[in-house]
């Protein structure tokens, strides 16, 4: 053997080439994978000389010089790198923020807080606040949540072309996500969501299902006399009626009559709820579309904001939205608790002063300005449904 040898060992050797040595290497060979590098060679030629001496061979080199590099022979004892938690860990933690990203966060926080709001409405007395008035929360919430993952799925695969020139960084308008994973992820959470509902065995909560899935598939799915949103007087109705007359009223019997146990009513504080409500998600349902002209253009979505102007729709949700934190004012004004006037009143005047001074700020021909401002609208309106459910 006449090249240089690298052997299995994490530290580097200088190898001698010998006679003597040779019998011994080529026996250690059977154990322990050999790689060498040729780093330099100084001549060309090696110069090799033999010559025969007794039967055997006599052999000489000429400035050769070898780096040894020593690998370690692969073993069925070493520990495979995919079993290694932390990567495992990493994987999970990615497809969360993937999926977290597909599923709007935003909104299923306002589902949360409408779910805990409106279920608030029903309590008559501090003993109506325990351990089963909070699970009663969680099980209208949580189905509701999975519902939503369904549903913003369902709208990225049906604007999936639009998306990718309005919202480029969606999971799907990315390439994050393959059409296919997206299509299972939407059908197994609308079964999971239908499948919690069922296991509680609350109608209210069957029923706000059944009428919300209807709502936002007739409003994304692109089918004959569907996909409602191509209109917005009827993509204005989709979000104003699940979103002030569906979800509230479903979770308010549903505390009522499945929790507390109590007979169907519509007292005065859900009446004032999805009356302030009802300005809030009208706003809302005009406002999102401000941001989003370019690709709805091109797709031939018509919305407000392109019929009459981004500018003039603006104003016209800011002005919704003042009202409903008018009418909430009031609505707290006429409590009979002084505590619940107070906070109502201070509430309510600190949200529309917040909106007022940030509307005049917003710069409406730039997109990340009028998300901005969107996303402001959402967190006034998380404020706002703790300051509905004092209402009494």
């Amino acid at each position: 053997m006449d090249s240089g040898l690298a052997i299995s060992s994490p530290k580097p050797y200088s190898v001698i080439t010998t006679g003597s040595y040779a019998s011994k290497a080529s026996q250690h060979t059977k154990k322990t994978q050999i790689k060498y590098n040729l780093k330099r060679v100084q001549q060309l030629s090696l110069g090799h000389r033999y010559k025969c001496i007794e039967g055997g061979f006599a052999y000489q080199e000429c400035n050769r010089k070898y780096v040894v590099q020593a690998v370690p022979e692969s073993s069925f004892d070493s520990e495979p790198h995919t079993s290694n938690p932390q990567i495992i860990l990493h994987s999970v933690k990615d497809f969360l923020a993937t999926l977290c990203t597909l599923s709007y966060p935003y909104a299923m926080i306002g589902l949360a807080l409408c779910a805990l709001s409106s279920s608030l409405l029903a309590v008559e007395k501090l003993s109506d606040i325990s351990l089963s008035f909070f699970v009663g929360v969680l099980q209208a919430a949580v189905p509701q949540l999975f519902f939503a993952i369904y549903s913003n799925a369902l709208n990225q695969v049906s604007d999936l072309e639009i998306d990718k020139i309005n919202k480029p960084h969606l999971p799907l308008a990315s390439g994050q996500l393959s059409l296919k994973t997206v299509v299972i992820i939407a059908a197994s959470f609308l079964t999971l969501s239908f499948w919690l509902s069922w296991i509680v065995g609350s109608w209210p909560l069957i029923w706000n299902l059944v009428l919300i899935t209807s709502i936002w598939t007739a409003y994304s799915v692109n089918v004959p006399f569907l996909r409602w949103k191509k209109n917005p007087i009827l993509a204005a109705m989709c979000m104003v009626s699940s979103w002030a007359f569906v979800l509230p009223i479903t979770f308010f019997l549903h505390m009522q009559t499945f929790v507390l146990k109590r007979p169907i009513v519509f007292p005065r504080s859900l009446i004032l709820a999805i009356v302030i409500m009802n300005f809030f998600f009208v706003g809302m349902a005009l406002a999102k579309d401000i941001p989003d002209v370019e690709g709805d253009k091109i797709y031939g979505i018509d919305t407000f904001a392109i019929r009459i102007g981004q500018k003039q729709v603006f104003w016209i949700c800011i002005f919704l939205f003042e009202m409903a934190f008018g009418v909430s004012l009031v609505a707290g004004a006429t409590s009979s608790s002084l505590l619940v006037k107070i906070i109502t009143g201070v509430g309510n005047a600190v949200l529309a002063s917040v909106l007022w001074f940030q509307a005049n700020s917003i710069d409406l021909s730039s997109k990340t300005s009028g998300g901005s401002f969107y996303m402001l609208i959402w967190k006034l309106m998380y404020a706002s449904y703790f300051l509905v459910a004092l209402i009494r």
